[in-house]
């Protein structure tokens, strides 16, 4: 759970390259677009044609120029020379690097073998690129890691970045493969902190099944899946561990689940005493501890319904265009094609668009008390425009759950009011429905607004 920076800017976004096949004409001497048939003037008696011939222009970018500071120390140990020798790299390592010469001599082999070229006087030698390679290689610039924890942990759990995984229980694409706790494992083993079950009746109704509904993917039991998160849930972190229920389940079946939770994790679960959060609790205060989370089942339609928005978003990817131009028009009317979309599928248990956050799942009265005790962070998504939903309640703290489309959006145009509300409040972004394969989004848009749970496909 890294600590995060909440004012950081965003770098600017670089376009992607494109190298343009052998062949190719040059930007000058290319054409947009297809160029009509037609005669030549005539050469001596006979006329000479050209016919359908297609010019397409290509872009190419540039090499990243090699920072001067960079040049001018290799030019420094190269002695003015364009390449640098074996002895050279040895003169840099002893005075930069603080290598003897032992080190020095294995460190000097290894960059040779890996970059070197052979210039005309016969020697393996690396030129300013090379170095620059070098100089920016995992070897000398590794990941930082600590044997401890470092940062500060007692800071509000909203203020830290949180692992988080999106379907834990699939272990392939999103439509076909199987359901099983062998990936809620893998993810817990490797520090993830959030877990996401989607609960669902089982064929019978009187048990839980997790599964994605509506879809091919075959079940998996809650109980065996809660079973595995108690037993390695801290194997990688002591940090509290987040489940997140997608809950289409009756009251009578909410009961059930809070009597299987209370009984698997007993003193480790954690719940709070009042009704609502001011503040969350600290990383530090939560260690070994597990805690509930809920989003609104309207959110499964969202993710999975594969409107005509998604494919129109997927089209202009397709057509190249920038990424900000692709998310349509604003933010209310993603709201009023959801509310659509909820009134056409008429079989989904629960509807409730615009519930406050004290009826997450439906109304309160239809909600187990024994299961609504033990939400820590509840979860909602108001009714209205999407910019209503950011504002801060004093008298307590929630989640707020974002496809990848309703986050780009709603940062075009709110992007303060998202690291307003990401201060006190959790923010959650999960991937857009048309990722049937399990692939993932670019994170950075969520976490340089402060979204604390980015959730990730883990299955790739």
């Amino acid at each position: 759970m890294p600590k995060r920076d909440k004012g950081a800017p965003a770098p600017p976004r670089a376009s992607p390259p494109h190298t343009p096949p052998p062949g190719t004409e040059s930007e000058a001497e290319a054409e947009e677009g297809a160029g009509e048939a037609g005669a030549s003037s005539s050469a001596a008696e006979m006329g000479t044609y050209k016919c359908c011939i297609f010019f397409t222009r290509h872009f190419a970018l540039g090499d990243t120029a090699t920072p001067e500071d960079v040049r001018a120390l290799f030019s420094r140990f190269a002695a003015g020379s364009p390449y640098m020798g074996p002895d050279d790299l040895r003169r840099y390592l002893a005075a930069w690097g603080g290598a003897d010469g032992e080190v020095a001599e294995q460190v000097v082999d290894r960059v040779l073998l890996d970059r070197s070229r052979t210039p005309r006087f016969g020697r393996p030698a690396l030129t300013v690129d090379d170095f620059m390679h070098f100089l920016f290689s995992e070897e000398l610039n590794p990941p930082l890691r600590h044997s401890k924890v470092h940062q500060d942990m007692n800071a509000p759990l909203s203020h830290y970045f949180i692992y988080t995984g999106h379907n834990s229980y699939l272990t392939g694409n999103q439509l076909s493969s199987d359901c099983s706790d062998a990936p809620i494992i893998k993810a817990l083993q490797i520090g993830v902190r959030v877990i996401e079950l989607d609960i669902w009746p089982n064929s019978s109704k009187d048990d839980i099944d997790v599964l994605h509904g509506r879809t091919l993917t075959a079940p998996v039991s809650l109980i065996k899946c809660l079973r595995s998160i108690k037993e390695y849930a801290f194997v990688a972190s002591p940090y509290p561990v987040i489940i997140t229920f997608e809950d289409h389940l009756t009251p009578d079946l909410q009961a059930k689940v809070a009597k299987m939770v209370l009984e698997v994790f007993g003193d480790i679960l954690y719940y709070p005493e009042s009704k609502h959060l001011q503040e969350f609790p600290s990383p530090e205060a939560l260690k070994g501890r597990v805690l509930l989370s809920t989003k609104p089942p309207k959110e499964y339609l969202e993710a999975n319904s594969g409107t005509m928005k998604d494919r129109e978003i997927e089209s202009q990817f397709k057509k190249g265009e920038k990424e900000e131009a692709a998310w349509g028009v604003e933010v209310p009317d993603i709201q009023d094609e959801m509310q659509v979309a909820d009134r056409h599928d008429d079989d989904l248990l629960y509807r409730g668009r615009g519930l406050d956050d004290d009826d997450k799942q439906k109304t309160s009265k239809h909600v187990a008390t024994e299961y609504k005790h033990l939400i820590t962070i509840k979860a909602g998504k108001p009714k209205g425009p999407l910019v209503d939903a950011l504002k801060n309640d004093p008298d307590k703290v929630r989640r707020l759950s974002l496809s990848e489309q309703e986050l780009a959006k709603v940062a075009a145009n709110h992007g303060p009011n998202i690291v307003s509300f990401t201060h006190r409040n959790m923010l959650r972004i999960y991937p857009k429905g048309t990722r049937f394969n399990s692939s993932n989004y670019n994170p950075f848009l969520g976490w340089v607004h402060g979204a604390q749970m980015v959730a990730f496909n883990m299955q790739v």
